[in-house]
């Protein structure tokens, strides 16, 4: 091993600060405007990273969020988020640049975004919010993963005994595994080099959302008919108070399945120019919302019309699917290798924000800033290990995973990180940040609209909080730290 002082090169390549103006100095063959190595993403690569954050366990949900709105208000709510989260996310790729949206300086990420544009208290309460969202994700996937892989051995076990075995199961040594891939793939330095993993799992995503498509159309075949009714879950099937905290957490679960504004700017950051960053990202977002809001109107849609009522939190677990279960085993399958690499495009900002942070405070440590160079067998260039970047990085994964262990509750966890994370980072920011940048007058007409836009969805969050905070709290009452069986 050869040791190399210096700059971490994590940091050094991916420093989170606004860009400093270098713009005298041009952009050359090997070099952006900015003095960093050339960008190359494109509007495929932006798309694939936007489709794997986007399209992940939220999918799962959607029939039974579906099942609690019924066929008017459900369909209906999905394609409102869909609208409302390509419109915010079309003004937050425009505060990419500062001024000029060809050579203003860059913002590296969202928070920088922010201090850019409006600056002060509002940067830390967008960190704040961001940065627990993204800590929230990664016990959401955590927690969807163990109970993909937990099918998989549990449709084998049916098939096995014919369907007299119950098959319970732990969901822990499941989550410890998932949290031991995620401490490997988590030693990836930075953004720019997951680009590979994030095109395995846009695919498996497709391919595990086409399994429970083709499943559900398959049921509603067998069905000889569409189930489910125009209001959704009957008051008898569950009482009217269940009826309208669930209502609301279907709200949440939905918007969860949209969330990716909180790493909108730092996909961004990946993308080449010319033509603008933000002319590219307006085309993937617009490529990957009509890409997913199709597969969501379809999975969702049909997994209702299969199951009604009965529709299951999580469509390829739940159980309303038993054969083929080989079938079903290659679907959950795709999901945990799904997950393995949306755990990552959602954490590598925030490992990028303590590491960066780290670096300032202490920038003669050798153990946060020195890199070791490994050679790895079979490739040119040596890996860097660095001490710090190993060693927070795998504290991270294994606090997330503790803490799934404790709250093995899919449904509520999804519902209460979207309800959290929708009206400020989707909403409330973007907006703020885009009436700032384009210097908007205040009561315009368009000022108006914009935090018409916002108060509505300040509400639709705050309801959506409430319904996840009440399934929680109903689930907690039966629960035992460690020892969930499914």
């Amino acid at each position: 091993m050869v040791e190399k002082v210096g700059v971490n090169n994590n940091i050094h390549n991916q420093t989170f600060d606004v860009s400093v103006d270098v713009h005298q100095q041009g952009a050359s063959k090997c070099f952006d405007d900015d003095g960093r190595l050339k960008r190359t993403g494109t509007v495929w690569t932006a798309s694939a990273h936007i489709i794997t954050a986007v399209i992940g366990s939220g999918v799962l949900s959607l029939a039974w969020a579906i099942a609690q709105l019924g066929w008017i208000a459900g369909p209906a709510v999905m394609i409102l988020f869909s609208l409302v989260t390509y419109y915010t996310s079309t003004l937050l790729s425009a505060c990419y640049r500062n001024g000029d949206p060809v050579s203003g300086k860059r913002n590296y990420t969202y928070m920088d975004a922010v201090h850019s544009n409006l600056g002060g208290f509002k940067v830390k309460l967008c960190g704040l919010v961001q940065y627990v969202n993204l800590f929230g994700v990664a016990i959401g996937y955590t927690i969807a993963s163990s109970i993909s892989m937990m099918a998989i051995k549990r449709s084998n076990c049916f098939y096995k005994s014919g369907g007299k075995n119950p098959c319970k199961m732990n969901s822990n040594i499941y989550m410890i595994s998932f949290g031991v891939a995620e401490i490997i793939f988590s030693q990836i330095p930075d953004f720019d080099q997951l680009w590979w993993l994030s095109l395995v799992a846009a695919v498996m995503s497709f391919t595990y959302s086409t399994i429970g498509l083709g499943l559900g159309i398959g049921k509603v075949i067998e069905n000889k008919g569409f189930k489910g009714s125009l209001t959704g879950i009957t008051v008898g099937t569950v009482t009217e108070t269940e009826k309208v905290w669930r209502s609301f957490q279907a709200l949440g679960d939905i918007a969860f399945a949209y969330s990716y504004s909180m790493i909108l700017i730092e996909i961004q950051d990946t993308v080449k120019s010319p033509p603008s960053e933000s002319k590219t990202m307006k085309k993937a977002t617009l490529v990957s919302v009509i890409v997913t809001t199709l597969f969501y109107m379809l999975c969702g849609c049909f997994g209702y019309a299969a199951f009604g009522d009965a529709s299951p939190g999580n469509l390829l677990t739940g159980f309303g699917f038993y054969n083929p279960y080989w079938l079903l085993d290659i679907a959950n399958a795709a999901i945990v290798i799904h997950l393995v690499g949306a755990y990552q495009v959602y954490c590598q900002p925030l490992f990028a924000f303590i590491e960066k942070n780290a670096s300032k405070r202490f920038p003669n440590s050798d153990f946060i800033n020195k890199d070791i160079e490994v050679p790895i067998p079979g490739f040119i260039h040596p890996y860097r290990l660095n001490l710090f970047r190993s060693i927070w990085r795998t504290i991270f994964v294994i606090i997330t995973t503790v803490i799934s262990m404790l709250l093995p509750f899919f449904n509520d966890i999804v519902g209460l990180l979207g309800s959290l994370g929708f009206w400020p980072l989707t909403v409330y920011f973007p907006v703020e940040m885009y009436i700032i940048q384009k210097r908007i007058p205040k009561w315009s007409t368009k000022w108006i609209c914009l935090h018409m836009l916002s108060i509505a969805c300040l509400i639709i969050s705050i309801a959506a909080a409430a319904g996840s905070i009440a399934g929680v709290v109903s689930d907690l009452k039966s629960y035992k730290p460690f020892s969930t069986e499914y």
